[in-house]
């Protein structure tokens, strides 16, 4: 009955609502109902955190497939939609290893990894939707394992699913964490209601252009439009959900119906802010475009300080996570800071407990009486500080002599938090080695800089 309504308002605003039926990972909700569609064998299911994933994940047997299709069917009796979203993202593959049925199934098929299993169940239901006169849209992971063949990919992770799926002939949808992701701060997280992390502000979305000047005419057709998302894990309320919306959604609006060369943002930045105020008369909640306080203090412009552009080695169980490698091997001494996300290419990342240990030379003995490192904590992501930090010079890079040990106790907050951990006094060297390290909490440690003075 609830989704009678939805299809209403839809139908009286001329608009259409996509379903998504989440497959074949996501699923914990499903399997805590029906733990006999899991790989366990009709366990008893617990759904675990985030973070301890190990069977949030359909298996590929025919009863998990009778159940999808009898869900499916009723959902497309629901909604007219012709387009029906199954998901496909951050699908968890370790039970599937570890599944007799799954590995025997794959034997038979001819598949040679979980990837190509992924792949083959996202056939199998495409073929079933396509049976019933509809097309599926999917995240782009079901670009893994070969790409179903009529399917509409939305491109989160960047835009490189999407640009890869116009490339081979199949329409796209972008719509990028970082410029879309609508559950992230807008402004300075301190002056904002709790959310999941991340910075978006409304310059950002508004700097998104979805289609690369590379691309030929030909291709451009196949990417259909943009997307903003907004998951309400921390979001409340239908007021606070419109604060998030308004008004990035419409810097994302004419992102997608203007030519870049048209764009201008600080004309559209005065629009945006009478179009707040629009919107308050109207009784809405919008941010409070007037009052943004911008990025974080430090984050546009430059910082100078000895370490700049000098060699920076990393010890052997110490490297840096390579979807957060920011600059690479020089982005700690790059001079530039990181701004309130740790999304902005700025800050990188360490994760799981392995330690970060740079050595950076100076290349000759230097007079020093500061070196810090700022580190930041956002508890929902599992962004921690670290637990410990040591800070040792040397003449010759071999013998160090630690100027500071720091012991730091990691507690879980809701908030988003920075705090530079660093030395002062008096000393010579030429060799200045930072090591950090993670609690009991592991997860990810993030650090912009380290300066020396």
């Amino acid at each position: 009955e609830e989704i009678k309504e939805i299809v209403k308002y839809e139908s009286d605003r001329f608009i259409t609502v996509i379903p998504e039926i989440e497959m074949p990972g996501h699923a914990s909700a499903a399997l805590a109902s029906y733990p006999e569609l899991s790989c366990g064998l009709g366990k008893t299911y617990v759904v675990r955190d985030y973070f301890d994933v190990f069977d949030e994940v359909y298996c590929p047997k025919e009863h998990t497939f009778e159940f999808l299709q009898n869900v499916l069917t009723e959902v497309m009796e629901l909604f007219s939609s012709h387009y029906i979203h199954i998901g496909g993202d951050e699908c968890p593959k370790k039970a599937w290893k570890k599944c007799a049925h799954c590995q025997h199934l794959m034997k038979r098929e001819g598949l040679s990894n979980e990837e190509a299993l992924q792949s083959w169940f996202i056939h199998r239901i495409e073929q079933f939707v396509n049976s019933k006169g509809r097309d599926i849209i999917g995240w782009d992971e079901i670009l893994e394992g070969g790409l179903a063949p009529n399917a509409t990919v939305m491109s989160w992770r960047g835009t490189e699913g999407g640009m890869k799926a116009v490339e081979s002939g199949h329409k796209a949808i972008m719509t990028p964490g970082e410029f879309c992701y609508f559950d992230s701060y807008q402004d300075a997280p301190d002056s904002q209601p709790e959310a999941i992390g991340g910075y978006l502000p409304l310059s950002k979305v508004y700097s998104f252009n979805p289609v690369p000047d590379t691309l030929s005419a030909e291709k451009v057709g196949l990417v259909y439009g943009v997307q903003a998302n907004l998951f309400t894990e921390y979001i409340p309320t239908p007021e606070h959900a419109e604060m998030m919306i308004y008004p990035r959604v419409l810097a994302l609006a004419e992102v997608a119906w203007s030519a870049p060369s048209k764009k201008n943002y600080e004309n559209f930045h005065v629009r945006a802010l009478k179009a707040v105020e629009e919107l308050k008369k109207s009784g809405y909640n919008p941010f409070e475009l007037k009052n943004e306080i911008g990025n974080r203090p430090g984050a546009d412009k430059p910082v100078e300080h000895l370490a700049v552009g000098k060699k920076v080695t990393y010890g052997l169980d110490a490297a840096y996570y390579p979807g957060y490698a920011a600059g690479g091997d020089t982005a700690l001494v790059d001079g530039v800071r990181g701004g309130w996300t740790y999304g902005d290419k700025r800050w990188q990342g360490f994760i799981d407990k392995k330690r970060m240990d740079i050595t950076i030379d100076l290349e000759k003995e230097t007079e020093l009486h500061f070196i810090g490192a700022d580190f930041m904590q956002v508890c929902g992501p599992e962004v921690f500080m670290p637990a410990e930090v040591i800070i040792s010079i040397s003449d010759d890079g071999k013998d160090f002599t630690e100027l500071k040990h720091i012991e730091h106790k990691v507690v879980k907050d809701d908030k988003v938090t920075f705090t530079n951990f660093g030395w002062e006094g008096n000393a010579k060297g030429r060799y200045v080695r930072y090591q950090a390290t993670s609690g009991e909490f592991g997860g990810f440690l993030f650090t912009d800089e380290v300066v020396i003075k």
